[in-house]
């Protein structure tokens, strides 16, 4: 029960978020399936807050200069990564959350969606099926299902 708890909080982390929770649980000996049921619901439990107040409470702490910085590197970031989601909005979304890459993920989706002014009707569903699409992606590489070559120089 401690790994599948680990895995969840894994999942629902900004850096790890399901990319990380997944290996973890392999590691871990859990199931293929448990894996990605338990990644996929930790890495949604951010998305709704993210998505209703990133925007209220980014405005009220952004009166303290320490946050004022913080939000404006997050934010300038975010929107760096950000022009699938402006081209092609809930369909870029959904690819942005998928691509297992970092600095990509439903953390990172979800401010973008907050920044490029998606609706949450469009936003929610988008990135829920980002995690969806990631999951499988991560689960079918991390268990040998599908081979990706690493070249080292």
């Amino acid at each position: 029960m401690r790994s599948e708890i680990i895995t969840l909080l894994l999942s629902m982390a900004p850096i790890s978020e399901l990319r990380g929770a997944i290996p973890y649980a392999w590691s871990q000996g859990i199931s293929p399936g448990i894996a990605y049921l338990i990644s996929v619901i930790g890495n949604s439990i951010p998305v709704i807050p993210l998505l209703l107040l990133l925007g209220p409470s980014s405005k009220l702490l952004r009166r303290f200069k320490l946050f004022d910085k913080f939000f404006d590197w997050w934010f300038k970031h975010t929107l760096k990564r950000s022009k699938l989601i402006e081209k092609y909005e809930s369909l870029g979304l959904i690819l942005f959350v998928m691509i297992p890459l970092p600095i990509t993920g439903a953390w990172t989706g979800s401010v973008a969606a907050f920044l490029l002014g998606v609706r949450f009707k469009f936003a929610l569903p988008a990135i829920i099926l980002g995690i969806l699409l990631a999951g499988i992606i991560v689960s079918l590489v991390c268990f040998g299902a599908v081979h990706i070559p690493i070249f080292i120089k």
